[in-house]
């Protein structure tokens, strides 16, 4: 049996691709305007809860200054983006893959399994779960693809301009245009801490391997 499916393989290269690009847009996107704020609406320094340092270009799409183009590439980057992660949802509950290795049980709330697990981390045990993924591991998969993700999509829908007049109550519901754009940027930021995160920890468990099971699918008995 393969390890990673050819659904999941799939989604998570496009993925990659469209979250770097989304990314490093959005950094263009954010130095137009660097303030953020909370509530339907804000412009000054005095309203807001954030400013937001200015990236260097190095970190950018483009590499140099063009609200323009930015935008171009993030509206282009998001629909690959959202029907991808329709599609992976899809495939997960099709597949059992969300159930069989995603989603926690009771007994693995508790605290003496989420010490143990905190534990075997710090030892650089990444494979002591009972299945697939170890409960820190299932943790961190459910918050980013039933959370950070889907967020993405609906507060950039939010704020999109195009959107907004048909989303009225998305926008009303996620406390106003301004706290949908403020949202946008807190989860674009939580992804980006996740990549960190298990970036480092591929490279800890052995790089080589990882990747090389994300594209051919690897085997069961060799985890």
């Amino acid at each position: 049996m393969k390890r990673h499916a050819l659904s999941t393989r799939l989604w998570h290269w496009l993925n990659l691709f469209c979250v770097v690009v989304l990314f490093m847009s959005g950094l263009t996107i954010s130095n137009a305007h660097r303030l953020l704020y909370w509530g339907d609406w804000g412009f000054s320094r005095q309203q807001a809860w954030l400013e937001v340092p200015r990236f260097p270009d190095w970190m950018t799409i483009p590499g140099y200054y063009s609200l323009a183009v930015a935008r171009d590439w993030h509206i282009l980057i998001a629909w690959p983006f959202a029907l991808g992660l329709l599609f992976m949802w899809a495939a997960m509950l099709l597949n059992r893959h969300f159930k069989r290795d995603i989603a926690t049980s009771k007994r693995e709330w508790r605290w003496s399994n989420i010490k143990r697990d905190i534990v075997q981390h710090l030892k650089l045990d990444f494979d002591h779960g009972d299945g697939k993924y170890n409960f820190l591991q299932k943790l961190a998969y459910g918050l980013v693809l039933g959370v950070f993700l889907p967020m993405m999509v609906f507060t950039g829908m939010a704020i999109s301009p195009g959107l907004e007049p048909l989303l009225g109550w998305l926008v009303d519901l996620l406390g106003g245009r301004q706290s949908a754009r403020s949202l946008h940027f807190i989860f674009a930021f939580a992804i980006f801490g996740f990549f960190i995160v298990h970036l480092a920890l591929v490279i800890l468990a052995g790089p080589f391997r990882q990747i090389r099971d994300m594209i051919t699918g690897g085997r069961i008995d060799e985890a």
